[in-house]
């Protein structure tokens, strides 16, 4: 039986793009013939992901796509999420890719104890940021010819099961499950298609504190495997490039030997 070959590259938007999961996403995507619009704080640090992603495409796949474009911009402001996606609609007219990556954790706290302030801007850039840009995604895709295109949200295996004292995150990230689900299945009669990839202890900023010992289930602090993060970077580009009929709802991610299974 034959089978439908893979989807070809286009205009992909990556949030988070400066450092992390969302540079190493940004870079095999660029590498691959994929034109990607980088989100994210720092002017300086998306320039720099947007040179590494040239040079991984000038390596890896050399051709005449252009080249990434830096849309800097704090995205917990509306404006800047409206303006992101402006630049799509006056550059290419369409969008094909959405990586939903843009987060932040949140410091180990009793419960009890969380700040609203702290918990606000948490679900704010967590929770907010990501449904927004689904929606400004969803638009553009809805509409243009060819129609459809894929959304794919970085979660966390915390949106299966929780760490110590993460009430705030674990929250927000069940919360992408749910946009996930809701997204792929309003998204059916569009051809768009939505995805989640749960990333457990890729090397980044925000798992640096993992290999100095990580708060356990059972009280114990305990120094926790990583992985390289550019195997999330791959991840990510597998799931682009499946044909739109095609769609990996979950996929998990992680360290082989870190602690996953029976946490919690």
């Amino acid at each position: 039986m034959s089978t439908s070959s893979s989807r070809q590259p286009g205009i992909a938007v990556v949030t988070g793009a400066s450092s992390g999961i969302g540079r190493a996403a940004a870079i095999a995507l660029t590498a691959r013939g994929w034109t990607c619009i980088l989100s994210g704080r720092s002017e300086e640090e998306l320039k720099k992901t947007a040179n590494l992603a040239i040079a991984a495409r000038q390596e890896l796949y050399p051709t005449e796509t252009p080249n990434p474009i830096c849309v800097p911009g704090d995205l917990s402001d509306v404006v800047n999420i409206v303006t992101l996606f402006d630049v799509v609609r006056k550059s290419f007219g369409r969008l094909d890719l959405l990586f939903n990556n843009a987060g932040i954790g949140s410091p180990k706290v009793p419960l009890q104890d969380v700040s609203l302030e702290s918990f606000d801007a948490l679900i704010n850039i967590n929770v907010r940021v990501p449904f927004l840009c689904t929606q400004e995604a969803f638009r553009i895709m809805s509409a243009q010819s060819p129609q459809g295109g894929r959304i794919i949200n970085n979660g966390s295996l915390s949106s299966m099961v929780p760490r110590p004292l993460s009430a705030p995150y674990t929250l927000s990230k069940h919360a992408i499950s749910g946009l996930t689900k809701s997204t792929s299945l309003d998204g059916r009669k569009y051809n768009i298609a939505c995805s989640q990839l749960d990333i457990g202890n890729a090397a980044s900023a925000m798992s640096a504190a993992k290999t100095d010992g990580a708060l356990q289930a059972n009280g114990k602090i305990e120094v926790e495997p990583i992985f390289e993060v550019d195997f999330a970077g791959e991840a990510v580009c597998y799931m682009a490039s499946l044909p739109l009929h095609v769609n990996i709802l979950n996929q998990t991610l992680m360290a082989t030997d870190m602690p996953f299974v029976g946490r919690g």
